[in-house]
């Protein structure tokens, strides 16, 4: 009988424990906005960024869950406080003069937004699955494994996840814990009769631009390219010396396809690439180890001097 391996990270059936797996042996960690895992140092801000993180330790599946938990955080001792006499200090000021009431409204409270809708409430059945394609819909996490699809159950979360405090949890639901794995492991609160694969496949939305940026070292050039959702497995980053070919295609339908030049020479066989929940990012490893003042050969130059390990924005 397949068991299932319970490392971070990995989480799939296996047979024998001698199978591969690939996982995150540290906790995670949130520290003041920012998310990732102990075990390694990818830092990102949106939480579909950091379960995008690419696991760093290879081992084998395991039924017993050996991930240390977060050390706990002590707050510092506080001096013991001064005391401070006023008595002098308010003999010397004048007495305070009386306010009168005023008949200005008081602001109004701002009206949050509402949760943005699914991209799409059902497959399209003209559209082929490909088998071990993951549902899309948060919490649920169920593989596509071929054949007939009547009977399905897909229990989801369709609000976003809320950290506060040190609590976690979903909009969509009351529950609240306090660690990450008791968090990933929230049952969903919401049910719908057919896992969402694929969405609707509708046309492709041609994206012309997108916003980037970049910092340097002596060595590479580390540059990101903003862009929501996109689809590693059906996505292309090829590295040429003086180009990088792009073909990114995203969840909710967008493609972004271009031949992007270069300031300056690369090593193609050494720069790599990693695609994030909301932006893509490329190691560009230097040729000649030159500063490059832009990103694209294109680019206009302003004549400001980028310094080594500061960030240049366009």
């Amino acid at each position: 009988m397949a068991k299932k391996c319970v490392h971070t990270g990995c989480g799939k059936p296996y047979e024998h424990e001698s199978e591969e797996c690939i996982y995150h042996p540290g906790p995670p960690v949130f520290h003041e906005g920012q998310k990732g895992w102990k075990c390694c140092k990818p830092r990102v801000l949106t939480f579909d960024e950091f379960l995008a993180i690419p696991p760093c330790t290879t081992g084998t599946h395991s039924e017993v869950n050996d991930t240390p938990t977060p050390e706990p955080q002590t707050a510092p001792d506080a001096p013991e406080p001064t005391k401070v006499s006023l008595d002098s200090l308010g003999a010397a000021l004048p007495a305070p003069v009386p306010r009168l009431p005023t008949s200005a409204p008081s602001a109004a409270r701002p009206t949050p937004s509402p949760a943005p809708p699914e991209d799409s409430e059902d497959d399209d059945p003209s559209l082929d699955i490909k088998e071990g394609q993951t549902c899309r819909r948060k919490g649920c996490g169920q593989n596509y494994s071929g054949g007939d699809r009547e009977g399905e159950e897909c229990v989801h979360h369709p609000g976003a996840p809320i950290f506060h405090e040190g609590s976690k949890g979903w909009s969509c639901c009351k529950r609240r814990v306090l660690e990450f794995d008791q968090f990933m492991n929230i049952e969903g609160c919401k049910t719908k009769d057919k896992h969402l694969f694929v969405g609707s496949g509708k046309k492709e939305e041609k994206v012309e631009t997108v916003r980037h940026d970049f910092y340097q070292t002596g060595t590479s050039v580390i540059a990101s390219l903003y862009l929501k959702k996109i689809d590693k497995e059906n996505s292309t980053v090829e590295f040429t010396p003086t180009h990088v070919n792009l073909d990114l295609r995203t969840a909710d339908s967008k493609r972004y396809q271009t031949e992007l030049p270069l300031f300056s020479n690369i090593n193609a066989d050494q720069s790599k690439f990693r695609i994030l929940g909301t932006k893509l990012e490329l190691t560009l490893v230097k040729a000649d180890g030159s500063s490059w003042p832009v990103l694209r050969a294109d680019d206009r130059q302003t004549g400001e001097i980028v310094q080594v390990g500061r960030a240049g924005i366009v």
